[in-house]
């Protein structure tokens, strides 16, 4: 509701293009018109509030929801508090206060990647939140140990993109590199304990 409220409120200092997209380097490589770039953000963060507030009531699994609910509620508080954040930076830019997007997303996106391994460490099985693999989701057994090192690496993701402050040029690589190589491990070790399960 903040963020409607913002965009109504600065809707008529903002250009008529507004910028909204950057690139590695973060320079602007994409627009927007005025409407749709005061409002799009807005809009998916109530889409997505809603579905979040809809997965624990529709999961098959969801009396496993409740056993981490504590951990879930948080990451959806946080998620809807980082679009708010990247919300309020692209407004900034626009109404001319110049900075390099990429390097103020650094500490947030590490904030949210800490909390993903907080999360990780304690989600219990489910089709909606955490790895979901066909191993995990086929074992209790492989979906608790990938979660427990899968947690740890995304907690170590984190901190790599904190580094990404200190690094304009390079906040990018210490932010996307790390989470690709959690998501890559994580698959192909559920995969092979899940083969160790069965033999």
């Amino acid at each position: 509701m903040l963020s409607f409220i913002i965009g109504i409120y600065f809707y008529p200092q903002m250009p008529e293009k507004i910028a909204s997209h950057w690139n590695a380097q973060g320079q602007v490589d994409g627009y927007m018109s005025k409407f749709w770039g005061l409002f799009l953000m807005p809009l998916l963060s109530m889409i997505l509030f809603l579905l979040f507030i809809a997965i624990p009531k529709i999961d098959p699994l969801k009396h496993n929801i409740e056993k981490f609910r504590k951990y879930y509620d948080g990451f959806v508080v946080l998620i809807i508090v980082y679009l708010f954040y990247v919300y309020l930076l692209t407004i900034f830019w626009n109404i001319g206060i110049r900075f390099s997007m990429v390097q103020p997303l650094a500490p947030a996106m590490g904030i949210l990647f800490y909390y993903i391994g907080i999360l990780t460490e304690n989600a219990k099985r489910n089709w909606f939140i955490g790895i979901r693999t066909p191993w995990t989701l086929s074992s209790e057994k492989v979906w608790e140990k990938t979660h427990k090192i899968g947690g740890k690496l995304f907690k170590t993701a984190g901190a790599f993109a904190f580094i990404g402050v200190f690094f304009q040029s390079y906040a990018l690589f210490f932010i996307l590199v790390p989470i690709i190589l959690v998501a890559a491990y994580t698959i192909i070790y559920s995969y092979f304990e899940y083969q160790k399960e069965t033999r």
